[in-house]
């Protein structure tokens, strides 16, 4: 699942540090989640979509699988 996380809070001027302390995570979990390589809980998705004043549709990017081929 890819996410807009990066851009919203980079237009709001705030760090990592400063989004982790605002919705209660470590820097450490706003960097795996900005960079794709953890999915947040929908809690956490609806409290990140809050304080970057968006909403979780806006935030992220669900990739459906590609449908398979019929042979």
């Amino acid at each position: 699942m890819e996410n807009h996380i990066h851009d919203r809070r980079k237009a709001l001027k705030l760090s990592q540090d400063e989004l982790a302390k605002l919705t209660n995570v470590t820097r450490q979990t706003i960097n795996a989640i900005e960079n794709n390589k953890y999915d947040p809980t929908l809690a956490l998705a609806f409290n990140l979509a809050a304080v970057l004043n968006t909403t979780v549709q806006e935030l992220f990017i669900h990739e459906r699988p590609q449908e398979r081929e019929h042979e």
